[in-house]
C-alpha cells in the first residue's frame, strides 16, 4: 500500500502527503510551478525578490517573529527560486507541523512587503549577485545558461542583474505573487509523521482562500547555443561545454542521466579518470544535466590553469565521441546502480521525499511511484547510451569559459571535434 496521498481542494491546491510512522519530524512545504522563465526581461530578478521578501514579515509576525516562532521549536526555515520553480519549505517535530504551516502559509498569503524592508533586502539581493559574480565556478553557470538561450526568458540569470533588481519597486513583487501565486499551481506537500486527513484540514483552513487562477504559461525555450569567453584574471580557466539536452517528459531522459553518471558523474567516470587521474589538467571536472518541461541541457564543467588549457579541450571533446563508440555495458550497470542508489537513498530523508513529491506533482500532475523510477532506469542499456550520445553531438555546442583564457580553441574549432 502507498504511503503517498493526495486531495485537490477546492480553489485548485494539491495536498500531497508522504506517510513515515517511523520518524519523529515533519517536512513541508509549498512549490509553487514559477520561477526565472515566468518574469518579463523589465523585472528578471523578481521572483527570487520575492522570494525573500516574504520572510519579512506579515500581518501578524514581524520578520523577527517568523525565524523566533520557528527556532523556539528547534526548526528550520527556508526557501529556494529555480527558473520553473519557487519552494517555501520548513522541518519541524510532527507536533509542531501546524505552527510551521500557519508560518508559511501566513508568509506565502499575507506578507506585507513593507517598503523599509524592502529597500534593505534588495541591498542584500544585491549583495548576492555581486558575490556570485565574484565566484566564476558560479557566474559561469549563468553565462552558460544564458549562451544557450539567448534573450530568453530561461536564460536569465535566477538572482536577475544589479541594475533591475537595485530599481524594482514594491509594485513589481505585489504584480508577479497575484498573477503568478494562485493555487492551481502551488502544491502542498509534507512528508514524515503526519496524518493526509489531518493535513488537508489544516491546508483548508491555511490556504482555502487562495486565488483559483492558475500562473500564465511561459513563452516555450529555444535552444540555440553558442560561444561566451571573458577574460579575466585568475588561476584558473572556467569553462562549461554544453549541448540541447532533453526535458523531463522526454523518453530519452533517463538515457541521458544514465551517459551523465557514466561520463562524468563520479570518480569512476571517464572524464574524472582520463582528465584528472591519468593527466593532472583539472582539480574538479564533473558532468551535469538541467531537464525543464520543453527542453534542457547536458553540460560539462572543468576549472583548469592556464598552461592546461590547450590539452584539455581536446580530451574533453574525445571522450564524450568515445562514448558513443566504445561504452560497455558494465559501465552503464556500474551508472544505473549509482542512479538508482540515489534514489533510493533520498526516501530515509523526510526533506527529499517532501521535495520530490512536490515537484513530482507539479512536473507530471501525479506521484511518481520510485518502483517505476527504478524501472525506467534499469530500462537503460547501451544502445540508449549511444543514442543520448549520438543525439547531443548532432546539436550546436555551447562554450562558456571565464579566466585565462588565450589558448582555448576557437569555437568552430571546437565544433568540429564534437561534430
Amino acid at each position: 500500500m502507498s504511503s503517498i496521498r493526495v486531495t485537490t481542494l477546492p480553489n485548485g491546491l494539491r495536498v500531497a502527503t508522504d506517510t513515515m510512522p517511523d520518524v519523529q519530524s515533519v517536512s513541508l512545504g509549498c512549490w509553487v510551478g514559477v520561477g526565472t522563465r515566468n518574469e518579463a526581461a523589465s523585472v528578471n530578478g523578481v521572483a527570487h525578490l520575492v522570494e525573500h521578501m516574504l520572510f519579512k514579515g506579515t500581518r501578524r509576525r514581524s520578520a523577527f517573529r517568523i525565524s523566533e516562532e520557528i527556532e523556539n521549536v528547534g526548526g528550520q526555515l527556508n526557501a529556494y527560486t529555480t527558473r520553473e520553480q519557487t519552494a517555501y519549505y520548513a522541518k519541524v517535530l510532527h507536533e509542531d507541523a501546524p505552527l510551521a504551516l500557519d508560518i508559511l502559509s501566513d508568509m506565502i498569503q499575507h506578507s506585507t512587503l513593507d517598503a523599509e524592508e524592502l529597500v534593505r533586502e534588495r541591498t542584500v539581493v544585491l549583495q548576492e549577485i555581486g558575490q556570485s559574480a565574484d565566484t566564476p565556478d558560479d557566474i559561469i553557470f549563468d553565462h552558460f545558461q544564458s549562451t544557450a538561450y539567448p534573450g530568453q526568458a530561461i536564460g536569465r540569470p535566477v538572482l536577475g542583474s544589479a541594475e533591475i533588481v537595485g530599481a524594482l519597486p514594491r509594485e513589481a513583487l505585489v504584480d508577479y505573487i497575484a498573477g503568478h501565486y494562485g493555487a492551481p499551481g502551488m502544491v502542498l506537500s509534507a512528508a514524515g509523521r503526519i496524518e493526509h486527513d489531518r493535513m488537508v484540514d489544516l491546508a483548508f483552513k491555511a490556504f482555502g482562500d487562495l486565488p483559483s487562477g492558475a500562473p500564465p504559461k511561459p513563452e516555450p525555450a529555444s535552444y540555440t547555443g553558442g560561444d561566451f569567453r571573458e577574460e579575466r584574471d585568475l588561476e584558473q580557466m572556467h569553462l562549461v561545454l554544453g549541448f540541447d539536452g532533453v526535458g523531463v517528459h522526454d523518453p530519452d531522459f533517463y538515457a541521458h542521466s544514465v551517459l551523465s553518471t557514466l561520463l562524468g558523474g563520479g570518480m569512476s567516470s571517464r572524464l574524472f579518470q582520463e582528465v584528472r587521474e591519468k593527466r593532472g589538467l583539472v582539480y574538479s571536472i564533473y558532468t551535469f544535466t538541467g531537464g525543464y518541461h520543453d527542453g534542457g541541457l547536458f553540460g560539462v564543467y572543468a576549472g583548469t590553469g592556464e598552461d592546461e588549457v590547450a590539452e584539455l579541450i581536446p580530451v574533453v571533446c574525445d571522450e564524450i565521441a568515445k562514448v558513443g563508440a566504445d561504452v560497455t555495458e558494465d559501465e552503464v550497470a556500474r551508472a544505473r546502480a549509482q542512479l538508482k542508489a540515489g534514489t533510493l537513498m533520498a526516501l530515509e530523508s523526510s526533506m527529499s521525499r517532501c521535495e520530490q513529491l512536490g515537484q513530482q506533482i507539479l512536473i507530471y500532475d501525479r506521484p511518481v511511484p520510485v518502483e517505476e523510477i527504478v524501472a525506467k532506469i534499469d530500462g537503460v542499456d547501451r544502445d540508449a547510451v549511444v543514442k543520448a550520445t549520438s543525439r547531443l553531438r548532432a546539436s550546436r555546442p555551447t562554450v562558456a569559459a571565464l579566466g585565462p583564457i588565450a589558448k582555448l580553441e576557437s569555437y568552430d574549432r571546437i565544433a568540429e571535434r564534437l561534430a
